[in-house]
């Protein structure tokens, strides 16, 4: 399988939603542990999402030690040495760089939000949070584990070895299913979300609902990226400038800015502008225990069809002295640099 096209499955598996197929990842798990040179578990357990999968992992008796690193973590690292070996240092960048790169960033930021958000739901003393993380740390994220499985596809065989065949069970399970825990004698099973909704930066992202959700209410929300209170999103329709001055957190205040509106923020919070030359207009906004909001106005040259002219804020930084200097930043110029010979 060639790199776009493994690329493409890859990227189809980690945002997948909707029921597991059991049947499918349970006979992968049984690969996995064959592949390791183990016995298969003489149980199965399923949970439906990954924090009923740490309750459930909590509650095992006699499963035995986690063998992770006999059914993930070795044949995983001699199969990276191997394509390396095989393709020496420069073609295995080559390699990452056009697969598991374009992966890497948002399954490994999807799978940290997994993990704080179990964390904070089954975690109320310090020693419990101790004792979650730990179990997180057994999981083998499966569907997650999309970035490393989109390298490795496909290159069983090229160098005259078995190679990447045995990762073939964790393949398996990673397209069938969500994280799950292997130990010697069972196996926790995770269902996959049910919903899963992100920008185009690939982050977590849902203005009226769970951004991540699972089947048993197991829930992440966020704004672009950010994460909120679940009751935090039901309250952006209302706000008003007063509502977003009064919010303590800085972070969400910044949410709440960007639903809003700078610029209808700084229109209805009465600013005033502080700076005008031949660019725009430098406006900026006072928040208390965070930086100052600070924007450019500036007016389209080109006229629209009707023969209005759209006028546009820039976000500028809060230190920003003038307009000119406002619009050279967005340039990445200095303001005695940014002289436009025409403006567009």
């Amino acid at each position: 399988m060639n790199g776009t096209t493994a690329l493409d499955k890859w990227r189809a598996v980690a945002a997948a939603t909707g029921a597991a197929d059991r049947a499918a990842a349970e006979a992968g798990v049984r690969l996995a542990y064959r592949t390791a040179g183990l016995v298969e578990p003489e149980r199965v357990v399923w949970a439906d999402s990954p924090r009923a999968a740490v309750t459930a992992v909590r509650g095992l008796t006699d499963a035995g030690r986690s063998v992770r690193d006999e059914v993930r973590t070795r044949p995983w690292a001699e199969e990276r040495r191997r394509v390396h070996d095989a393709l020496g240092p420069s073609g295995w960048a080559e390699l990452w760089t056009r697969t598991g790169a374009r992966l890497w960033e948002t399954t490994r930021a999807l799978a940290d939000r997994i993990r704080s958000g179990v964390t904070e739901d089954l975690a109320d003393a310090s020693d419990e949070g101790t004792a979650v993380r730990l179990v997180l740390l057994d999981a083998v994220l499966g569907q997650h584990d999309a970035a490393w499985l989109a390298a490795f596809d496909g290159r069983d065989g090229r160098d005259g070895s078995d190679g990447g065949g045995r990762l073939a069970g964790l393949a398996a399970v990673a397209e069938h299913a969500g994280w799950w825990w292997p130990y010697e004698k069972a196996v926790v099973l995770c269902e996959r979300p049910v919903e899963l909704h992100r920008d185009e930066a690939g982050r977590l992202d849902r203005g009226d609902g769970p951004a991540l959700a699972f089947r048993d209410g197991f829930a992440l929300y966020a704004w672009r990226g950010m994460p909120v209170p679940a009751n935090f999103l039901g309250g952006l329709g209302t706000l008003t400038p007063e509502r977003i001055r009064a919010e303590e957190n800085a972070e969400l205040r910044r949410v709440m800015l960007e639903y809003y509106g700078y610029d209808r923020y700084l229109a209805e919070s009465g600013a005033r502008p502080v700076h005008r030359d031949g660019t725009g207009v430098l406006w900026r906004i006072e928040l208390v225990d965070d930086e100052d909001v600070a924007m450019v106005e500036v007016v389209n040259a080109t006229p629209e069809p009707d023969g209005t002219f759209r006028t546009y804020w820039l976000r500028v930084p809060p230190q920003t002295e003038t307009a000119r200097q406002g619009v050279a930043w967005t340039f990445g110029l200095a303001a005695e640099a940014y002289e436009p010979l025409v403006q567009t």
